[in-house]
């Protein structure tokens, strides 16, 4: 059977619950989509906590090693990790105890995902945190979607094949 990520109210429901977020794989590096999707998120009011293997503070927030070793109650988790390390991904969340993960675009390993799942997990596979939240929360964020195969020519910026979501700033 294959991976089936939640409808959009799921998701609202989902970005709209969390305040805090916890980053595996933000990188200290600006031009980085990691490091630009938590930037977007911290401008937003969330949490974000990152989880990253070499530096002590990125964006000026303490920094962990593992997912396990992030303190409390993890809400969310958005991975930024090649898809060969997501079950490992799983693993640390099962032992974090997260209630959902999130798999940005083009992070895709359906049987981690349905591990996850199986766990009672919530899981959004290969959609970015940024595009959907402004997409569906997004009050600053002039956004519509996008019929596939079409080109928008309003200015607005999609990746074809790999998001249903157009999405540009005021």
């Amino acid at each position: 059977m294959a991976f089936q990520n939640p409808d959009d109210a799921t998701i609202h429901r989902l970005l709209e619950s969390a305040r805090r977020i916890v980053v595996v794989g933000l990188s200290p590096k600006p031009h980085r989509d990691s490091n630009r999707v938590a930037r977007y998120l911290l401008d937003r009011g969330y949490e974000v906590v990152p989880v990253y293997p070499r530096e002590e503070t990125i964006l000026g927030q303490k920094v962990y090693r593992r997912l396990p070793d992030v303190p409390g109650r993890v809400e969310l988790v958005d991975v930024f990790r090649r898809s060969t390390e997501l079950a490992a991904v799983v693993d640390d969340a099962l032992a974090a105890r997260v209630a959902a993960l999130w798999f940005q675009l083009g992070c895709i390993d359906d049987a981690a995902a349905r591990r996850a799942q199986a766990t009672g997990i919530t899981v959004v596979m290969d959609r970015c945190m940024m595009v959907e939240h402004a997409a569906l929360l997004g009050r600053n964020w002039r956004c519509r979607r996008v019929t596939p195969g079409e080109v928008p020519s309003d200015g607005t910026f999609a990746r074809a094949g790999w998001s249903t979501r157009s999405v540009r700033c005021c």
